[in-house]
């Protein structure tokens, strides 16, 4: 009997592989560097960039190959403002007005200095400003989005509008969303081309990058750090914790603020262009506001469909999450029926608490922390925030400086709660009307 959800040939690796495996870097470790980054991914690059732009020395270290994490694995969504919070419908009551109105203005103004950088450093990542399309699963949703809209037009009039259920089909020909929201301030890339983008930039920009290295800690000598790794200890003047969904028992302190959870992304065959234009007539970016909620895409080449969620709360294997999430695309655009998946992977993203980024220093040590399962632009720019500190400082201190990193008591980082907060979400999701397949 033939599959018809696993195409022949399906592999368990991301399809943005294809074009841009992660590369093997044996750099020999420096006996001292002016900063030691922990973390070869998005935010740790960003900060090599930035130092190095002023003359810093830096050294990044992964203990996998660099970009191998989400970096190069997640759906390839740009925003701005548009994702901050997003699991908080609340983010309005439980901020100061000013600090939020702050975080929006500079989650905004990220994006346009995320575009500057790729003109910059010159990285060719299939970008595109696209806009994102955020489909509202139940009826109460829409007024969500609303306080959402506001917010983000009162930063930028004009960004973000609001799409009434008749007009849907606009976006996409679903009957499962109640409407949902536009947000022209967002866009699409090859997040493998994009890290390893990152990554020959740092290094054009004088950092020493080395994959293969694990950190085991670090002690004060003086005014500087030594950081004890897998391969020798190397003395600097400054430590980055840059690790985020793969924060590790060396540096306890932010692993008992991080709450890593597993999100999972398949691949389609190829089905061409104009099938890919008849269910994303526009070619943005798409998510909705479940609490288990779905993110997909087209493919940079307009050929495929990708598509993500958050399929298991545990770590289930790769091809479980595959099939449930390509019973989920068809479910929620069945137009694709018959369509079967060339490629399913995962990897982990961060959770804060708060559901807020965070950028800062504890104990002498920089950080930059907490995606929330969106990332590329959010930690670009706090990797670029993190290496302003060390350098002394902007004129205006990031707003994302100001929040306090919450964790809960009796937390170590693994986070054993997850399996009740995934059955609340379901029931919640259940309780909004939504129906998916088992």
């Amino acid at each position: 009997m033939a599959d018809d959800t696993f195409a022949p040939g399906f592999v368990e690796r991301p399809w943005w592989w294809e074009a841009a495996p992660p590369k093997p870097v044996e750099a020999p470790l420096p006996d001292e560097t002016d900063v030691a980054i922990i973390g070869g991914g998005i935010a740790g690059l960003s900060t090599a960039i930035e130092l190095g732009r002023s003359g810093v020395r830096s050294l990044v270290m992964d203990r996998e190959t660099i970009g191998w994490g989400a970096s190069s694995r997640n759906g390839g969504a740009l925003s701005g403002a548009g994702s901050l919070g997003r699991a908080r419908p609340d983010l309005h009551k439980a901020l100061d007005a000013k600090l939020l109105a702050e975080m929006v203005e500079e989650a905004e103004a990220s994006f346009e200095e995320f575009e500057a950088l790729l003109s910059r450093e010159g990285i060719d990542c299939a970008y595109r400003r696209c806009g994102r399309f955020v489909g509202a699963h139940a009826p109460a949703a829409l007024e969500m989005l609303a306080r959402r809209a506001e917010m983000l037009n009162r930063a930028d009039p004009g960004v973000a509008t609001l799409i009434p259920r008749e007009r849907i089909a606009e976006e996409l020909p679903t009957e499962r969303y109640h409407g949902g929201l536009a947000i022209e301030r967002a866009g699409s890339l090859h997040p493998a081309l994009y890290t390893q983008g990152l990554a020959a930039s740092a290094r054009r920009h004088g950092a020493t990058l080395a994959g293969g290295v694990s950190v085991q800690g670090w002690s004060r000598d003086g005014s500087a750090f030594v950081v004890r790794t897998s391969r020798g200890a190397v003395r600097a003047k400054h430590v980055m914790v840059a690790t985020n969904g793969y924060t590790g028992a060396a540096t306890q302190w932010h692993r008992r603020r991080l709450i890593p959870v597993a999100s999972y992304m398949i691949a389609t065959e190829e089905i061409g262009e104009e099938r890919v234009r008849a269910v994303m007539p526009r070619l943005r970016v798409y998510g909705d506001t479940k609490k288990i909620l779905y993110y997909f895409r087209p493919s940079p080449d307009f050929r495929r469909i990708l598509f993500g969620g958050r399929a298991s709360m545990r770590d289930a294997p790769v091809r479980d999450g595959a099939a449930w999430l390509h019973r989920r695309l068809i479910h929620l655009l069945p137009q694709l029926s018959g369509t079967r998946i060339t490629h399913g992977w995962k990897g982990n993203v961060a959770f804060a608490f708060d559901f807020l980024p965070h950028v800062g220093v504890h104990d002498g040590a920089h950080y930059a922390l907490a995606c929330n399962g969106s990332g590329v632009v959010t930690m670009t720019h706090l990797g670029r925030v993190a290496a302003r500190m060390m350098l002394g400082g902007d004129n205006r201190a990031s707003a994302f400086t100001r929040l306090p990193f919450p964790t809960m008591p009796f937390y170590a980082g693994t986070p054993w709660f997850m399996p009740l907060v995934t059955a609340w979400y379901r029931w919640k999701d259940h309780r909004d009307g939504w129906r998916a397949p088992a």
